[in-house]
């Protein structure tokens, strides 16, 4: 029988996957294919990735635009937390659409089904299935068909950190790897080691600690995986979203529109500012449309604004231009190694509420180097141990990839069933 289990491990930049930071995964890679020029979404940001991921399209087809988007509602630009456990479901009250296209979950309905356990953010586990074809556990609230709540045993009671990892790998194993009746697809994303990046150093003792925690995990996954040899014709991907840059500084974007005679007020909705980290979108509400140039020009000027996109160039981003998003900036970064050695470093977009970013510590959202090189490993069919690819692939190519496994129709998506790359074909 085909089936999919796919393991992501948040965070995790592929030049930190060594025999000596992580042995279960450097062990993998042995008698996996290896994609060496794997990238990822922008903004590179977990919450865009699992839609991305789920759908196989980029944020213009989704329409999940980034971790904070805004949405144009009663006339007002409005921006929102894209992490919190109801927005998807706000998003549809407003749009009509959680999201705009399938996911994998509603795709595999009737064909196997799918399970999403996740530890991160609620936004970006419900991103999976937002409107309820699969179940999706996470610690926020677990949900079966039509996004009814499950038992109160069945919920996933964990904590987003090391131990909280392990338990709900160990609960994945026993409840969608080992089954006799098991899900057609079956996803484990784990919180580590992105987490503790964003507190930690990269390369610092601590940060090593929590990345050999999270290969430990990986590691279970794979051995369980193993037993399953002689009875499931499996496709096991493990992977991460994207990468993480050490912050070097935080923009106010918003007191600089302000300053520059750009922006009512701090607070104002004639330009809606939203931080992606290492990124930014900025919207513009429509009775100030003659701003806009000014705006364009204004950030064209900034030296903490390595890459701005408008109009047109939104789209070689994969973004669109609903609800007014007029601009996508990537942050200034370069190549400068952190206290540790670990190369690429970044100014962030200061966040909106009580949301602060660390000095010294990772974040990601933007088009730097080490942000955007998650990797990507396969086993099964289709796929050559040991083998290094080094044409491009994306976060897109995934959902194609599982569904040309599992012998299901691929359409409507913007990625390619990775299969297909050596043939040149696409999916």
């Amino acid at each position: 029988m085909p089936r999919a289990i796919l393991v992501i491990l948040d965070g995790l930049r592929r030049d930190l996957v060594t025999p000596q930071t992580t042995p279960h995964l450097a062990a993998f890679a042995a008698r996996s294919e290896q994609f060496a020029a794997h990238r990822t979404v922008f903004p590179s940001c977990t919450r865009v990735v699992s839609a991305s991921l789920a759908t196989g399209c980029y944020p213009a087809r989704h329409g999940l635009q980034g971790n904070t988007m805004a949405l144009m509602e009663n006339g007002r630009l409005v921006r929102h937390d894209a992490g919190r456990p109801d927005f998807l479901q706000h998003k549809r009250r407003v749009t009509g659409r959680s999201l705009a296209v399938p996911t994998l979950a509603e795709r595999l309905t009737g064909s196997g089904g799918a399970i999403i356990f996740s530890n991160v953010s609620p936004g970006a586990a419900y991103a999976h299935d937002p409107d309820g074809f699969g179940r999706v556990y996470h610690r926020a609230g677990s949900f079966g068909r039509d996004r009814v709540p499950l038992p109160e045993d069945e919920q996933l009671r964990i904590t987003l950190d090391v131990e909280g990892d392990r338990a709900m790998t160990e609960r994945f194993i026993r409840e969608a790897v080992l089954p006799y009746d098991p899900p057609a697809l079956a996803v484990l994303w784990l919180g580590e080691p992105d987490a503790t990046q964003h507190a930690l150093p990269m390369g610092s003792p601590g940060h090593l600690a929590v990345l050999q925690e999270a290969d430990r995990n990986a590691g279970r996954v794979m051995d369980a995986v193993a037993t399953l040899a002689d009875r499931d014709d499996v496709l096991l991907l493990i992977g991460s979203d994207h990468g993480h840059q050490t912050v070097t500084g935080v923009i106010d974007i918003d007191e600089e529109l302000v300053t520059a005679g750009l922006k009512e007020s701090l607070e104002s909705t004639d330009v809606v500012v939203a931080s992606n980290g290492t990124s930014a979108l900025l919207y513009v509400h429509p009775d100030f449309v003659a701003r806009t140039p000014l705006v364009g020009d204004f950030l064209a000027s900034q030296e903490w604004a390595e890459t701005v996109f408008d109009g047109g160039a939104l789209a070689s981003v994969g973004q669109g231009r609903d609800h007014g998003l007029a601009f996508a900036v990537s942050m200034r970064a370069s190549d400068e190694p952190n206290a540790y050695g670990v190369a690429g470093s970044s100014l962030v977009a200061e966040r909106a509420g009580n949301k602060a970013d660390i000095l010294g510590s990772g974040q990601h959202g933007g088009l730097g180097a080490g942000e955007q090189a998650p990797f990507l490993m396969i086993d099964g069919a289709g796929f050559s141990p040991g083998v290094a690819r080094h044409e491009p692939s994306c976060i897109t190519d995934i959902a194609p990839t599982i569904l040309t496994h599992l012998g299901l129709p691929v359409s409507g998506m913007d990625g390619r069933a990775l299969q297909a790359m050596r043939g040149g074909g696409n999916g």
